[in-house]
């Protein structure tokens, strides 16, 4: 009777329900899951205490590709042929997942239609099989030799990444419907991995490049020991006991006493207002009435920048040294012990191309509480100041200058990427964070937004802090942060100092123009000219410009600023294709925008903040050749 009265939407849970949890008695899956304990992927997203469920779902998406491509491989068809089967396999999915000790409910919350894999007539070109697939497009195509070697760097990948894109453009076309676009390019994909490729979707190059999956490395096994190890462990580990207690009873004594002197010290103002060195560190405490003395009280005629995390002004110190002192507005750390942890890793930096920190401060008033830093002021202002000027107010800078400013800024982030352990990410590279010594030497400045990795893995957070036009697509929409999220952000200041235009052109009322799809797009035309700035492009006998070196710079530009992650090369390699000691690859062609933006933004000044969280799963589908 209560069933008889359930509503029609009640029905189709209770449906769906059955599908997830009895699919045995329908149907059974026919594919091969036991891979998804063994391969090595990066299950980060997914553990209980990630936040960030969107780019889960895209991991899994992307893992459950590699048993459609074997799928595709042994039988010849693509795809799933029902709901049963789909609903059969999602919860046989999630079992393989429950093992690892994931949640229970990835698989319902990322895949709530099972029909999502299930494949029909009118999916795409009418393609089933493999047999569709070659009376459609050939016994071959550009897949066959583009992705049929090894795919394990971007000079190999590259090739298979655009010849994927030319096969499922040509689909689209063969369908005559532009909507199916997203299921041609997975038909495309699926395709690359499981019948192109010579090593098979299950090996590790393979799903890294065609499916974007992110990979661990494999723990090395541990050494068998002897008995007489054993014993030697045993009475090791007892000494090691016995010394430990005594070393943190030692180490808890200290630690009460150092934080009694620090609370005397920050608590007494007359102490308070001297400078003195941090222990361990060469930065110093700073006394906030220094600092209001040498900024005269923060007057506004002093004010040098403004953003979203700060505010900075010039002063002078009694000592006479011009310093930039920084107001801390809003920040990623929730106390002061984080801050001044944060403040003593990166007084610890020391490179030609980063600019020094030279102390901190807060204050010790319990309502109003504030915290600065200080770093040596940098004569000639930002890179801002003299990529974006008017003819009459300031020369534009020679290429010379330009060639070594983006030199300077690749070294100083080479050295937060691998001259740190853990590496750094700045999350905030821009022209007006990067700043010009004496000498006209690029120096990356601010890192009150930098992020250490951890052990080399992405880093996923639900609050994205960076600059509308810098951003990269993965951080903006996913929050995950990597290296290449830097890279990209680098790759639009490259673009930048070569075109004299901002990252975003928002002169149209009507739309913007990010930097990265204009400069693409001429370039992909063979007008690379067009994207340099004009005065790059005059001759006299003072201007000899190699426009092959500069065009080189813009290649290198555009592919660091590429929309897929795996398609943009470190920092590292991208130094060395801007130094001309290893060429640069062909401009790999990018996917076609699907449902590519920002997401929920709201903006603090030149700054934005988006949450990735209030969108819920924003898939980016189309671009599982990322």
């Amino acid at each position: 009777m209560a069933m008889a009265a359930a509503s029609p939407a009640w029905l189709l849970v209770l449906l769906l329900l059955s599908f997830y949890t009895s699919p045995a008695s329908s149907s059974t899956c026919p594919l091969n899951l036991s891979y998804v304990n063994t391969f090595p992927w990066d299950r980060t997203s997914c553990l209980p205490a990630a936040t960030n469920l969107s780019n889960c779902c895209q991991t899994l998406v992307s893992l459950i590709g590699i048993a459609l491509a074997e799928r595709l491989r042994t039988t010849s068809l693509f795809r799933l042929p029902d709901i049963n089967s789909s609903a059969a396999c999602l919860s046989s999915y999630q079992s393989h997942l429950t093992s690892l000790s994931l949640p229970s409910s990835l698989v319902s919350t990322c895949f709530p239609d099972p029909s999502y894999f299930v494949i029909t007539p009118d999916y795409c070109a009418s393609i089933l099989t493999k047999q569709d697939w070659i009376s459609k497009l050939g016994p071959t195509t550009a897949l066959d030799s583009a992705c049929s070697g090894p795919l394990s760097d971007l000079t190999r990948c590259g090739p298979c990444f655009t010849a994927g894109s030319q096969v499922a453009s040509r689909l689209t076309a063969l369908d005559g419907n532009t909507s199916h676009s997203t299921n041609c390019f997975y038909l495309t994909t699926i395709y690359a991995a499981g019948i192109s490729s010579a090593l098979g979707p299950e090996n590790p190059q393979t799903a890294s490049c065609t499916f974007g999956l992110a990979l661990i490395s494999s723990p090395s096994p541990s050494p068998s020991r002897s008995s007489h190890s054993v014993v030697y462990g045993v009475t090791g580990a007892a000494l090691a006991f016995v010394v430990m207690s005594f070393s943190i009873g030692l180490y808890l004594w200290w630690s009460r006493r150092r934080k009694k002197n620090r609370a005397s010290i920050l608590g007494d103002p007359e102490r308070s207002s001297r400078p003195h060195l941090r222990p361990n560190t060469g930065s110093i405490w700073y006394g906030i009435r220094e600092l209001e003395k040498a900024t005269s009280d923060f007057s506004q005629r002093n004010l040098i920048g403004r953003g979203g995390f700060g505010v900075v002004y010039k002063g002078v110190l009694a000592d006479g040294s011009p310093v930039a002192v920084k107001r801390v507005l809003e920040s990623d750390f929730e106390g002061d012990e984080e801050f001044r942890n944060e403040v003593e890793i990166i007084s610890h930096l020391r490179h030609r191309n980063l600019v020094p920190l030279r102390g901190c401060c807060i204050t010790n008033d319990a309502d109003d509480r504030q915290r600065y830093l200080v770093y040596d002021l940098m004569p000639n202002g930002s890179l801002d100041d003299h990529i974006f000027v008017d003819d009459h107010k300031r020369p534009k800078l020679s290429w010379p200058q330009r060639k070594s400013i983006i030199l300077d800024v690749a070294k100083g982030l080479a050295y937060l990427h691998y001259g740190v352990k853990p590496a750094i990410y700045h999350r905030d590279i821009k022209a007006t964070n990067i700043l010009l010594d004496g000498e006209m030497r690029a120096r990356v400045a601010d890192f009150g937004l930098a992020k250490q990795s951890r052990e080399g893995q992405s880093h996923l957070t639900t609050r994205v802090a960076g600059t509308h036009g810098y951003l990269a697509p993965e951080y903006a929409l996913y929050g995950q942060l990597t290296e290449k999220s830097d890279v990209y952000s680098f790759g639009v200041v490259i673009l930048e100092i070569m075109s004299g235009r901002k990252a975003l052109d928002t002169s149209s009322t009507s739309s913007m123009v990010l930097i990265t799809d204009w400069a693409w797009t001429l370039i992909k035309a063979g007008k690379a000219e067009e994207v340099l700035d004009e005065s790059l492009l005059e001759t006299g006998e003072d201007k000899m410009n190699p426009r092959g070196i500069m065009e080189r710079f813009l290649l290198v530009g555009v592919l660091c600023s590429h929309v897929m992650v795996a398609l943009r090369p470190t920092i590292a390699d991208a130094l060395r294709m801007l130094e001309g000691d290893i060429d640069v690859p062909a401009v790999p062609d990018r996917p076609m925008p699907l449902g590519y933006g920002y997401g929920p933004v709201y903006t603090e000044g030149n700054t934005f903040v988006t949450s990735p969280a209030l969108s819920g799963p924003l898939l980016n589908l189309g671009d599982m050749l990322r």
